[in-house]
């Protein structure tokens, strides 16, 4: 099914649905993983229409299950045959809980801390049935809810304290923990219809429909925006009665639950296998054979030739210009925007970095030993920066204090997995910050003169500007020289993400904002009100008790006018629409739900850095003093970068060299400039660790 719209790429005739299904199409492992699901799905279906499901006996349904290969996979593994159980991650994060070793790992259904609400108990999505109440009111389309709440106006409000680095890391390390892929069969399992082609509900398609006088679409549209469901897990939903229990529809997430680094490394030993250079033994990952960036590395182009980046000649309109591949990284989605792609590479290199750096320390270590060594440092890395620069400016200094303090220490009793609210609404609040530019700045913080700013839309899937167009440095200097956007109660989501994702043609592109709420749908998430009372808030009733919560009447006014009750707000929806908590970028209820998340993946990770037998207290000391300020400077040719690039400094404000050595000679002792100090930074912790 995959292979219609590969074609469809192949022949220029991509549409923007078609670049979201190959993003969300799982591979390798993962890939069969979904693949038992979706066939086990479609055999039950099949067989509950054509015959009576009451006449197969259990040992039928058994065999059905073993067949399709979910039976397989409801098998637990064993962690006594793992190699370096105590030392190393698996890449699959199987066995870093020994009491349950699918905690945490890939390829395991999200996990719900709330339980489903399903049309019809089992698997039907919230709205599969337009004319079906809930809570005594139709719930309304997506599509109006995203034109009359969501949009924003032409003047895009900046944030004043943070830069756009900010919303791109957040979304690199959301691209570390989740990844839940749509169903691999594009035509419904009824009629074998292409999900592109009807905009009626028949599994797995579930399309966005476009109301009548629509602003984009016109007065009297009868198009939809195709949707396609997410596959569902084994032994859930239809299926699930025959693993001996009513378990509702779950939702896979093929990465890791654990900062891990996954998006570098991948989540699997076959996709890890793929990113490395075992043409040597020097631990490496692979780099593009055919192009630098003035010299440096950039990521190797992707085998699967499916011309998803081929977008030089329809945007520059020179037929001539010369098209490349994809990149390959450890996650599929680093071709979805420049900004992201540039953060992949830096990683990339950091890693060869840090491999080369030890190999001059080691040269009796092999380079099994020199990858894993790498891999283990820069999974550190994130959770230092992660944890000390990022999350405390999204959900504020008290959710910090009760929630992520001090480090307690590793915990085998709590379930790292990602939840299923987390992945499909609270962490999606960074769509909000994300501005209509990709912004590419020269050596003085200047709009690039030869290659300026750039609109979002046409910076989705085109590593050719990464190649082509001044390389990683301009676009990272963007990134901490400019300003996230701001979301306001008035003005949400950019219309490059609302109005113009994935535009490439005259195809009908996509709305993010309309996406999640029906993501969310599918995924059967209970309305707002059921997640304030999980997270201790208060639940409002009435257009005075919601107006309170918002801080905004007439916000309060649009949102019932279009629910009827606040108990059918999306979740997503209703969590962007709270004004933030003190010192943070999101309201409590989204703050509740991140620092739940973040708290119980840091209190499930055996691999913890600050766990007693990770690193020693030298290597912990080291590691506590990384920061991205360094990483970009060793691994590009920036001189100037601000000392806290996630907070925005203009120029002549942090800058130079100077500022920057004084604080950390101030508190380290070390000496010369920043790049120097950073290395040797890095330099005492390889000394120290081996």
């Amino acid at each position: 099914m995959q292979r219609s719209s590969v074609e469809r790429v192949r022949r220029n005739a991509v549409s923007p649905s078609d670049v979201l299904r190959l993003m969300k199409q799982p591979r390798g492992v993962s890939r069969l993983a979904v693949r038992a699901a979706d066939y086990m799905d479609y055999t039950v279906e099949l067989i509950t229409k054509s015959l009576q499901q009451h006449l197969l006996s259990e040992e039928d349904l058994q065999t059905i299950a073993e067949l399709t290969g979910c039976t397989p996979l409801q098998r637990p593994p064993s962690c006594k045959t793992t190699p370096n159980l105590n030392v190393y991650r698996t890449a699959t994060s199987v066995c870093n809980n020994r009491e349950n070793p699918r905690w945490g790992s890939s390829n395991r259904p999200l996990t719900r801390w709330l339980p489903a609400v399903y049309e019809d108990g089992i698997s039907r999505p919230r709205g599969w049935t337009p004319s079906q109440k809930v809570n005594g009111f139709i719930l309304p389309m997506v599509r109006v809810v995203s034109n009359r709440i969501v949009a924003a106006n032409n003047m895009v409000p900046s944030d004043p304290l943070y830069s756009h680095l900010v919303t791109i890391f957040g979304q690199w390390t959301d691209h570390d923990l989740s990844f839940t892929p749509h169903s691999p069969v594009i035509r419904s399992f009824n009629d074998g219809i292409d999900c592109d082609q009807t905009c009626e509900n028949t599994e797995p398609c579930f399309p966005i429909q476009i109301p009548s006088y629509d602003p984009r679409f016109g007065r009297n549209s009868n198009e939809c925006i195709p949707f396609f469901r997410s596959a569902p897990g084994c032994g859930s939903g239809n299926t699930g009665h025959i693993f001996g229990a009513r378990n509702p529809r779950q939702q896979m997430n093929t990465l890791t639950a654990y900062i891990d680094a996954g998006q570098v490394y991948g989540a699997d030993d076959t996709k890890a296998r793929l990113l490395r250079n075992l043409t040597t033994d020097e631990g490496l990952l692979k780099v593009n054979m055919k192009y630098t960036d003035d010299g440096r590395e950039l990521l190797p182009f992707d085998s699967m030739d499916s011309r998803m980046c081929a977008t030089r000649r329809r945007i520059t309109n020179d037929s001539n210009a010369e098209e490349v591949l994809c990149f390959l990284a450890g996650d599929s989605r680093v071709n979805e925007n420049i900004a992201l792609t540039s953060l992949h590479t830096l990683f990339m290199r950091e890693h060869n970095r840090l491999a080369r750096a030890l190999a001059q320390l080691n040269p009796h270590w092999n380079g099994e030993k020199l990858y894993q060594e790498a891999r283990k440092i820069m999974g550190a890395y994130f959770q230092v920066i992660t944890y000390r620069d990022y999350l405390g400016l999204i959900v504020g200094p008290d959710f910090m204090a009760s929630h992520l303090s001090t480090y307690p220490g590793y915990d085998e009793t709590v379930d790292a997995s990602i939840s299923n609210s987390f992945a499909t609404a609270a962490f999606r609040f960074a769509h909000l910050q994300v501005q209509s530019f990709i912004f590419r700045l020269n050596e003085t913080y200047q709009e690039h003169p030869q290659y300026p700013n750039v609109m979002l839309h046409r910076a989705f899937f085109a590593p050719w500007r990464v190649i082509f167009e001044g390389g990683l440095d301009l676009i990272v200097r963007g990134l901490v020289g400019e300003r996230a956007k701001l979301n306001t109660q008035d003005d949400m989501m950019s219309n490059e993400l609302r109005e113009r994702l994935f535009e490439f043609s005259n195809h009908v592109a996509l709305d993010l904002a309309s996406l999640n709420m029906q993501r969310g749908r599918d995924h059967a998430l209970p309305g707002y009100n059921k997640w304030r009372k999980f997270c201790g808030l208060s639940q409002p009733q009435n257009l005075t008790q919601l107006a309170e919560v918002l801080n905004n009447t007439d916000l309060a006014k649009r949102l019932l006018h279009l629910y009827g009750t606040t108990d059918n707000i999306d979740l997503w929806l209703g969590g962007v629409s709270e004004p933030f908590v003190r010192g943070g970028r999101v309201g409590p209820l989204f703050a509740c739900l991140i620092a739940t998340q973040f708290q119980k993946i840091r209190e499930g990770d055996r691999f913890w850095w600050e766990h007693d037998g990770v690193f020693t207290e030298a290597q912990r000391e080291s590691l506590a003093e990384t920061s991205l300020a360094r990483i970009i400077c060793d691994n590009t040719g920036i001189t100037e970068v601000p000392e806290r690039p996630l907070l925005f400094r203009p120029r002549g404000s942090g800058y130079t060299h100077e500022e920057l050595t004084k604080s950390y000679i101030e508190t380290q002792q070390i000496q010369s400039f920043l790049c120097f100090a950073f290395s040797s930074t890095l330099a005492g912790l390889l000394v120290s660790a081996f």
